[in-house]
């Protein structure tokens, strides 16, 4: 694909550039690939059921959206961590945003990134996959065969959780929330460059600098690319939440403020702003002055979206995969059967077939319909929090 880094196109004329039929690229379809549908996976591996990814050999589901007797939980993001069932797993260092997001009280066991258990006749392991503190992909070993369900996942660093691992598998099911080529990250040391340069000039200028993202993981991986030297920082309170439990993890994160707890006397032009989208617009705002408001999220890389967010700037960074990420993990894993799910998913998926984009040139790749949401920028996905930042 012959997309220059850096480039920014439309929406429609990333679509128009693609050799691919993708004029319902981001619609939902139902599985129509028979080899997708074999045998060998439906029988014992893994099989897509009203309640989402499920493994008979293990009686077990993968991020369940209905309530359900077990559930293996990616990590806590709303799509994928779901209240109702019976049983929880999930890897350690989640326990906490599960229990905030579920419920105190539910079933939860805990594992550690590589330790295997065994359900009915499936081993089971947790590996790493770099979307946010606690994710992780899903082994699931049957028969000597092997599937992965990667959940979330990128693969930029980020000091806030361990870096994606890469498992070798027969079977990978992709996320593709960002699966079109447009979709190629700049370093994160350029992006926070640019956001002290945003930052600075608006404290010359008198205005408050107010960053928009996700509550939960985008937020934090920002506070930990922040320069405190700069300015002070202060958070929303459904950012509160979650950073406290990061902290709680011994993450290190700069030292924050509630906006509820700034002192009266504040200079607000001075400081720093992180808050949730949901925040934009509200009466909320009116405390700070004039304001310079920006977006963090991969979807600014799209012309035209930070105009429709009406937002000042905008800030390519994101916790989900790029394009070149893509290919480059289903080519790692080495897999013959591609199932990609919630974004982008037809595109993906008949670019890989076309391209035979695998190790033996070979590739089974299908869309398979789930309930997964995969966008950043969903307000109402933060966590409980003891502030309710909402009036004036």
């Amino acid at each position: 694909m012959g997309f220059p880094p850096g480039a920014v196109y439309t929406a429609q004329g990333v679509l128009d550039l693609i050799p691919l039929a993708t004029s319902d690229a981001r619609s939902p379809m139902q599985v129509t690939t028979p080899e997708m549908e074999s045998a060998a996976f439906r029988r014992d591996l893994l099989r897509l059921e009203n309640a989402g990814l499920y493994c008979p050999a293990g009686d077990f589901f993968v991020d369940p959206w209905r309530p359900v007797d077990t559930a293996i939980v990616t990590h806590g993001h709303s799509d994928h961590a779901r209240s109702g069932s019976k049983r929880y797993f999930a890897e350690a260092s989640s326990e906490a945003i599960l229990r905030s997001r579920l419920g105190k009280e539910i079933y939860l066991e805990t594992k550690g990134y590589g330790e295997r258990w065994k359900l009915g006749k499936a081993w089971i392991s947790l590996h790493p996959a770099g979307h946010l503190l606690g994710s992780a992909q899903v082994r699931i070993e049957v028969a000597g065969r092997v599937a992965v369900v990667s959940g979330d996942y990128k693969r930029q660093p980020d000091p806030t959780c361990v870096p994606f691992e890469v498992v070798p598998c027969d079977l990978f099911v992709t996320e593709s929330t960002f699966g079109l080529p447009v979709f190629r990250w700049p370093s994160p040391q350029s992006v926070f460059d640019a956001i002290h340069r945003w930052w600075r000039e608006n404290q010359s200028a008198g205005r408050t600098s107010l960053l928009m993202a996700y509550a939960l993981g985008k937020s934090q991986r920002l506070l930990a690319g922040l320069d405190p030297s700069v300015g002070p920082i202060y958070v929303h309170g459904a950012v509160h939440g979650p950073t406290q439990l990061y902290r709680d993890q011994r993450i290190s994160l700069p030292e924050t403020l509630t906006v509820s707890n700034a002192p009266k006397d504040i200079e607000w032009s001075q400081c720093l702003v992180l808050a949730v989208p949901s925040a934009q617009g509200t009466p909320w705002l009116r405390r700070f002055g004039e304001v310079s408001t920006a977006m963090a999220s991969g979807w600014m890389a799209i012309r035209g979206t930070r105009r429709r967010r009406a937002v000042d700037r905008g800030f390519v960074i994101s916790d989900h995969v790029d394009w070149p990420g893509l290919l480059q993990t289903v080519n790692e894993t080495g897999a013959s059967t591609v199932w990609v799910t919630h974004g982008f998913s037809n595109v993906v998926a008949r670019y890989l077939r076309e391209q035979g984009f695998s190790p033996g040139n070979t590739l089974d790749a299908s869309p398979l319909e789930t309930q997964f949401q995969g966008d950043e920028e969903e307000p109402e996905d933060s966590l409980p929090s003891p502030e309710a930042e909402t009036g004036p």
